[in-house]
C-alpha cells in the first residue's frame, strides 16, 4: 500500500480508515427518523419539520413518482433553491432508484436546455419564480412531468394554491397537492445498491461543454462519513440532539449536497435553510439560535460577515462552533479575524468529481495557506505536468491525482472525457499543488483556465462564446482577475469591429441576458488588439498575468504610503 505521510497529522479522534456501510443514501433519513423522530430536521423561515415528518413526505412523494411512471435509473431534474421541497424531492427520487440531476434554477435558457437534453430528463422539480423559462423549455423539449412549487408553500400561514392560479396544462403538477393526494408511506419496493448512480453533477469540460459527473450512492456515503469524522474534534462535544448546520450553500452544488443536506441527515442535525446568502437575513437567522454546530461556506460569505457592523453584537464566537470553507482560497487576514472571534475554522479542497471530499486541514493542527491533508482512505499523487505519468519530487509542483472511495464513476455519456480524466481509478484534477515535508498540500495554480468567483466555478469559454455573439465584437476573451470580495471575478477583454462603438455596460447587459448572473463579466476593457500566438490563438495567460501584476503593483504602492 502506498504510504500516507499525512496521516500523522490527523486529529486524535479521526480514523485513518473507515468501514463504509453499503447502504443507499436515503437510508440515512430512515436512521435519523427512527432515532430522533420528533427533533426538528428542517428550520425554514420560521417553519419546522421533524425528521418523522420529512420521512413521511419523502415516502409519499416517492410513491407518487412511481405512480406517474418514474422508474429506477430515470433522471429526475431538481431545479430549486434551498428549501424543504428540495430535500423532499431529492430523497424521494433516490428512494425509487432514480438519478437526481442538479440544476441551478437561475441558469440561462441555453444552459438549462443543454442539461435537460444531455441527461434525458423527463421529470422536473422547479418553482414559480423561474416559470417563464421553464414553460418554454417544457414545451420545446416535451417534458413529461413537471412538478412546481412556491417558496411560500412551506411557510406557516401562507396559502399553497399556485396550481389553480397559474392555469398550467395537465403535465404540470403542484408539489403540495401531490403530497396531499398521496397517502402511501410504504418503502418503495426498488433495490438500490451502493454502486448505483445517485446524482449527475454537471461541471465544466475541456471542450467548453459541461460534463455530468456520475456520483454513486457509495460515493455520497463515503463523502458524508469522511467529512463528518474530519470534524470530530469539535462535534464530539455537541450531542446529536443539539446539532444544527447552517445551510446557505446552494443544494444544487456538490458542496451543499454533501456538507449541508446529507451531513445534516447523517448527523441528525437540524438544517437551518436559507434560499440565498443575504447578509442581514443571515445574521437575523443566526440570532435565533444559541449555537450552530457547523457553517459550511465560501470566503465571500465570511468576508461579508466579518465586515458587517451587527456581527460584534451577535458575539458569533459563542454561537458558531465551526466554519468550513471551500470553493476558493481564503485570505490569511480573514482566517485570523475568524480565529480572533473564537470560531474554529478549517478549509479544504474538492471537486464535483470527488463528491466534494478530497483534502482538508485537520482542526487541531492546521497550516495557514495549506488546503491540508487527504481525508481518510484517499491517496494523492502529484504528477509531472507534461506527461502526467511520473511523480514529482517532494516540494515540487505537480498536477493533483486522487484516488479513493469518493471518486466519481465517470461522466454521463462521455467516454472520451472519462478516459481523459480517470486512469486506473486515479482522477486527474487539473489543479497544480505541492506537498511539504509534513504531508500538507498547497494549491499553486490551475492547469485549466477555470475562474472561481464567490465559490462558483466559471469556465471562461462560456463567457467567450457569448461575447462573440455580440454583433459589434471582433475579438474577445475573458479571464479571472483578483477580487477582494469574490476571490476572483470575470473580466472581459474586447476588440470592437472597425467603426463600431459600445460601452462596457452594453457588453455586460448583453451577457446578462445569456448567462447566469455569476458568470457575467463584471469588468470590461476595450483594446485595439489582443495578444496572440504564432497561429493566432488569443493568449489568455498573458492577460491574466498582466492583471495579477497590476494588483501586485497597487499593493506595493499602498504599502509604501
Amino acid at each position: 500500500m502506498k504510504t500516507r505521510p499525512w496521516q500523522k497529522n490527523y486529529d486524535y479522534n479521526v480514523p485513518t480508515s473507515i468501514n463504509y456501510p453499503k447502504i443507499p443514501v436515503q437510508n440515512l433519513l430512515h436512521i435519523a427518523a427512527a432515532t430522533f423522530p420528533h427533533k426538528s430536521s428542517i428550520y425554514f423561515m420560521g417553519t419546522e419539520l421533524t425528521f418523522r415528518q420529512v420521512r413521511s413526505q419523502v415516502l409519499r412523494m416517492a410513491n407518487a413518482l412511481l405512480e406517474i411512471g418514474v422508474k429506477k435509473s430515470d433522471r429526475v431534474g431538481v431545479a430549486l433553491p434551498n428549501c424543504p421541497q428540495y430535500v423532499i424531492a431529492y430523497y424521494a427520487a433516490l428512494s425509487i432508484g432514480a438519478v437526481v440531476v442538479n440544476m441551478n434554477p437561475h441558469y440561462a435558457y441555453d444552459e438549462l436546455k443543454f442539461i435537460l437534453n444531455n441527461s434525458g430528463i423527463q421529470t422536473l422539480f422547479t418553482y414559480d419564480e423561474v416559470l417563464p423559462v421553464m414553460e418554454k423549455l417544457a414545451e420545446e423539449l416535451n417534458l413529461k412531468n413537471i412538478i412546481i412549487t412556491k417558496m411560500t408553500d412551506y411557510m406557516n400561514g401562507m396559502p399553497a394554491d399556485i396550481a389553480a392560479n397559474l392555469q398550467l396544462n395537465e403535465r404540470w403538477r403542484h408539489f403540495s397537492k401531490i403530497l396531499d393526494d398521496s397517502t402511501v408511506e410504504s418503502m418503495p419496493d426498488v433495490e438500490v445498491t451502493s454502486d448505483d448512480v445517485a446524482l449527475i453533477q454537471y461541471t465544466g469540460g475541456t471542450t467548453g461543454l459541461p460534463k455530468g459527473a456520475l456520483i454513486t450512492h457509495g460515493n455520497i456515503i463515503a463523502a458524508v462519513l469522511q467529512c463528518t469524522l474530519a470534524a470530530n474534534a469539535i462535534t464530539t462535544y455537541v450531542p446529536h440532539s443539539e446539532r444544527r448546520i447552517m445551510c446557505v450553500i446552494p443544494y444544487f452544488h456538490i458542496y451543499g449536497n454533501i456538507g449541508c443536506i446529507n451531513c445534516s441527515i447523517f448527523n441528525a442535525a437540524t438544517q437551518i435553510i436559507l434560499p440565498r446568502f443575504e447578509i442581514d437575513e443571515f445574521l437575523a437567522t443566526v440570532a435565533k439560535f444559541d449555537q450552530i454546530t457547523i457553517f459550511p461556506g465560501v470566503p465571500t460569505m465570511f468576508t461579508a460577515i466579518v465586515n458587517h457592523p451587527k456581527t460584534a453584537e451577535l458575539d458569533l464566537g459563542s454561537r458558531i462552533r465551526l466554519l468550513n470553507s471551500g470553493g476558493a482560497p481564503i485570505p490569511v487576514e480573514l482566517i485570523q479575524k475568524l480565529k480572533d472571534m473564537g470560531i474554529f475554522f478549517t478549509e479544504g479542497w474538492g471537486m464535483s468529481e470527488t463528491t466534494t471530499a478530497g483534502i482538508c486541514n485537520p482542526l487541531l493542527k492546521q497550516k495557514v495557506g495549506s488546503i491540508g491533508c487527504p481525508l481518510p482512505d484517499n491517496d494523492v499523487r502529484l504528477v509531472d505536468l507534461e506527461t502526467g505519468l511520473s511523480d514529482v519530487p517532494q516540494g515540487e509542483p505537480g498536477e493533483i491525482m486522487i484516488k479513493g472511495p469518493t471518486i466519481m464513476k465517470g461522466y454521463w455519456n462521455n467516454p472520451d472525457e472519462t478516459s481523459n480524466q480517470l486512469k486506473d481509478g486515479w482522477l486527474l484534477t487539473g489543479d497544480i499543488a505541492r506537498m511539504d515535508e509534513d504531508g500538507y498540500f498547497y494549491i499553486v495554480d490551475r492547469k485549466k483556465d477555470m475562474i472561481i468567483a464567490g465559490g462558483f466555478n466559471i469556465y471562461p469559454r462560456e463567457a467567450d462564446e457569448v461575447l462573440f455573439q455580440h454583433l459589434k465584437v471582433s475579438q474577445a476573451i475573458s479571464v479571472g482577475v483578483p477580487d477582494a470580495y469574490r476571490g476572483e471575478t470575470v473580466k472581459a477583454f474586447v476588440v470592437l469591429k472597425p467603426g463600431e462603438t459600445a460601452s462596457a455596460q452594453d457588453i455586460i447587459d448583453f451577457c446578462k441576458a445569456r448567462l447566469a448572473a455569476y458568470k457575467v463579466p463584471k469588468l470590461v476593457e476595450f483594446r485595439t488588439e489582443l495578444p496572440t500566438s504564432a497561429v493566432g490563438k488569443i493568449l489568455r495567460k498573458i492577460l491574466r498575468d498582466e492583471e495579477k501584476r497590476k494588483k501586485e503593483d497597487i499593493g506595493r504602492l499602498e504599502g509604501a504610503r
